[in-house]
């Protein structure tokens, strides 16, 4: 694939992954990119490099507009290694080349490769000439690294975004109105929920930084870059970074012998009734990474499961570490289980929603196999409080 020039004088020169199938613990089905852009001006600039194994890749499509040793500038807006894992092959061609990063990023990078390279620090409201051109920084701390800041070219309205608004999408296409909408929209939901959810006061604050600034085109590191859809994208970033959620219902359980699964399955008639959307998921069948999406703009998160030696079933418990760990706020949590004689799953899937901030409904136990009774006294419970 070849460079593509996506505004005068500015290219893309990424790297495509089409194989990778996990990032970060959630399943990345189709693929990524990780983008790099080079600037021709007086002074030559690449903002970010691309993961290591890609770094031939990019590098041939440089070669193509400028020789790699004529770079005068790399802005690294992020240190982590799938966007700066080739920065030591690059300097290795222009050694003079000053790397232009945040205060954190000066020490991430050092930590990461043990170079004491020509580094420029920059912070919030800082910028750099490179010609008929000014590269503007915005530090954006904690979306999603402490390292990490936005780069802004107001001559050409152009925002170099970082992780921010971006997708994992493995493509030919690189612009937003090239792809379905559908499915950007559903990447970009998967990024912000597997990534970004922890960080939405940050992600407010950054927000806040660039909205006054004129933009056309927001290219992020991973995925499409918007032309087209900014206001879309802006919006939903918007809802997301407020938390704010709907009147709708998942429930996630896993079940040994069909017990808590009967249970399940009567809270989603409850939720139904009551007008509830409900979304009813069975951890054996479905992947961690595939509920958070969902998780994003539910009111009511309803988690289940048996017993089991004093405890969850693991996949229960690792479902609940990688929820907590993207700290969904603002929500109404739900443990319920089948049990045989200690049944201490239920209490410690309640005291992890709790922890989570969550408001708590009263926990549902039923010991063994539920009776049509017991089942009508969950039903008739959990309506009330609802």
């Amino acid at each position: 694939m070849k460079p593509l020039e996506i505004k005068k004088g500015i290219h893309w020169v990424g790297g495509v992954d089409w194989d990778l199938k996990e990032f970060h613990g959630y399943l990345t089905r189709r693929g990524s990119t990780y983008n790099a852009y080079l600037i021709v001006d007086e002074k030559i600039t690449l903002i970010d490099t691309v993961k290591e194994c890609f770094c031939d890749e990019m590098l041939i499509r440089i070669k193509e507009i400028v020789d790699p040793k004529k770079i005068d500038y790399i802005v690294s807006n992020h240190t982590e290694m799938d966007h700066s894992g080739s920065l030591p092959r690059v300097l290795e061609l222009c050694p003079n080349a000053e790397v232009i990063a945040s205060p954190n990023g000066e020490k991430g990078l050092k930590k990461h490769f043990g170079k004491d390279w020509n580094f420029k620090i920059v912070n919030t409201g800082d910028s750099v000439n490179i010609g008929r051109r000014n590269l503007s920084f915005v530090l954006t701390p904690m979306v999603h690294w402490p390292d990490s800041m936005v780069t802004y070219i107001p001559e050409e309205k152009l925002l170099l975004s970082n992780d921010a608004f971006g997708q994992h999408i493995a493509s030919g296409e690189r612009f937003d109105d090239e792809i379905e909408w559908a499915i950007l929209e559903e990447e970009a939901t998967r990024y912000y929920a597997n990534i970004v959810l922890p960080f939405g006061a940050q992600v407010k604050k950054a927000l806040e930084a660039v909205s006054g600034l004129e933009i056309d085109m927001i290219a992020p590191s991973h995925g499409l870059i918007w032309r087209s859809k900014i206001s879309d994208i802006l919006d939903l970033y918007r809802a997301w970074a407020a938390n704010t959620t709907e009147d709708k219902a998942v429930i996630v359980c896993d079940t040994m012998w069909g017990s808590t699964k009967k249970i399940a399955e009567v809270i989603s008639s409850v939720f139904e009734k009551k007008g509830i959307p409900a979304q009813l998921l069975d951890l054996e069948t479905t992947h961690i990474s595939d509920i958070m999406p969902l998780l994003l703009t539910a009111k009511y998160i309803c988690v289940g499961s048996p017993t089991l030696n004093n405890g969850m079933l693991p996949t229960v418990a690792a479902f609940l570490t990688y929820m907590k760990g993207l700290a969904p706020k603002n929500r109404v949590g739900l443990a319920f289980g089948s049990y045989g004689w200690g049944g201490q799953s239920i209490g410690q899937m309640d005291e992890i929603l709790s922890g989570c901030g969550f408001e708590m409904l009263e926990k549902l136990r039923v010991q063994y196999v539920p009776s049509e009774e017991e089942l009508n006294g969950i039903f008739d419970t959990l309506k009330k409080a609802l």
